[in-house]
């Protein structure tokens, strides 16, 4: 893995989960230090991190990592369920047994793991169960344009993961219907629980960030009237 490679990757995951956060300003010195490379590969990374949406660049003044907003959501989700549905649609006309047995232990992984509340170990099967689905379906074209909107959604997924463990297992009982649809050779369902597979958190996730939001509106307002208040106090 080139210098590059190595800084693109480690960046890009250091946003997704949150090491980075949202806003948070970059500077391609403290970067190069903490990386253990040089700054031309760093800033290679970062104008790659730029196309994908990851990080905003404002030449001479500053570059900071992409904020989340409930806005995002309904732009992110409905583009990749759509796409993943076709990956469904054609996986099941393509799907061997052998492929089934994998999705069913996969999806079992998914289960044990939102049972012992190993949300991060959940993710990533959760992950790993349509990422099968994308090589059985074998359509280049789809895995590629999913690739960068997954990296998106799991930003969002770290706000999903907070919430009660139902919620995740309900995916779990979507995997195992998408599964029987598999057997039936039954394209049409297959695609349907796809698309309602990513957009019933899509939802959720959105709800999330609003009640972040004004929770976040809420105690600015109360810093506001606490520091007019102790202002009133003063000139009295």
């Amino acid at each position: 893995m080139s210098a590059k490679e190595k800084a693109f990757h480690q960046l890009q995951r250091w946003i997704i989960d949150g090491t980075l956060e949202p806003g948070e300003q970059l500077f391609d010195a403290e970067l190069s230090e903490a990386l253990g490379i040089s700054r031309t590969p760093v800033r290679e990374a970062l104008q790659l991190l730029q196309t994908q949406g990851f990080i905003e660049t404002y030449p001479g003044r500053e570059t900071k990592v992409t904020t989340i907003t409930k806005e995002d959501v309904p732009k992110i989700y409905p583009p990749l369920a759509a796409l993943q549905a076709l990956a469904a649609e054609e996986a099941a006309r393509k799907i061997a047994t052998g492929d089934i047995r994998r999705l069913v232990d996969v999806n079992n992984d998914y289960r044990t793991a939102i049972g012992e509340e190993q949300l991060f170990q959940a993710m990533e099967h959760d992950e790993q169960f349509h990422d099968l689905i994308l090589e059985i379906a074998d359509n280049p074209y789809i895995t590629q344009f999913s690739s960068i909107l997954q990296l998106h959604v799991r930003r969002l997924k770290y706000v999903f993961l907070q919430q009660p463990v139902g919620s995740k297992t309900e995916s779990v009982l979507e995997h195992e219907r998408m599964i029987r649809a598999f057997e039936n050779r039954d394209s049409e369902t297959a695609a349907a629980i796809m698309r309602q597979n990513w957009l019933r958190p899509m939802q959720e996730v959105y709800e999330v960030l609003v009640r972040a939001e004004q929770d976040s509106s809420s105690q600015k307002r109360r810093i506001s009237k606490g520091d007019n208040g102790s202002e009133n106090r003063n000139s009295q």
